[in-house]
């Protein structure tokens, strides 16, 4: 028999039990990866930032009973902006990204100005602003980078 839990849960996310041929999930978005008899892998699709926890999965079996146990993290890329207002200030924003995003101005000032805002839902949106209006440059460039994206 295979259970996968989530810490601080009182329900069993996924159950099988492999003599009675039977499963139970409490989530349609949760599921066996492939067969839990040959591999009781867990699979959540599409996962969202409430699945993120403590997970346990419990074997019992006729060679014994054991534990495993895997920590979710989610990850969620930012959306990334670029705007400039009338008076040639940047505004750089990577909104609601798990964990924030570090973001920058080119041309960089040490004058530049950043702010962070914390959502409920766990994710951040950082902005940085930066005014070239004494600068001759035509253009700005916002960089961006994140776990979730290998790009900057």
């Amino acid at each position: 028999m295979v259970t996968w839990k989530i810490k601080c849960s009182t329900c069993s996310l996924l159950a099988c039990r492999s003599d009675h041929n039977e499963t139970r999930n409490c989530s349609e978005r949760m599921m066996w990866k492939y067969s839990p008899d040959s591999d009781p892998a867990l699979r959540i699709y599409p996962v969202n930032l409430g699945d993120e926890g403590n997970y346990t999965c419990e074997i019992a079996s006729s060679a014994g009973n054991f534990l495993f146990f895997s920590p979710l993290t989610v990850i969620v890329p930012p959306t990334v902006t670029l705007t400039c207002d009338k008076s040639r200030v940047a505004v750089c924003q990577a909104s609601a990204g798990k964990p924030a995003a570090d973001t920058s101005c080119i041309p960089a000032r040490n004058h530049g100005t950043k702010e962070e805002v914390h959502h409920p839902n766990g994710t951040v949106t950082r902005v940085s602003y930066i005014g070239w209006v004494n600068s001759m440059l035509p253009t700005a460039t916002c960089l961006v980078t994140h776990p979730a994206t290998n790009q900057t």
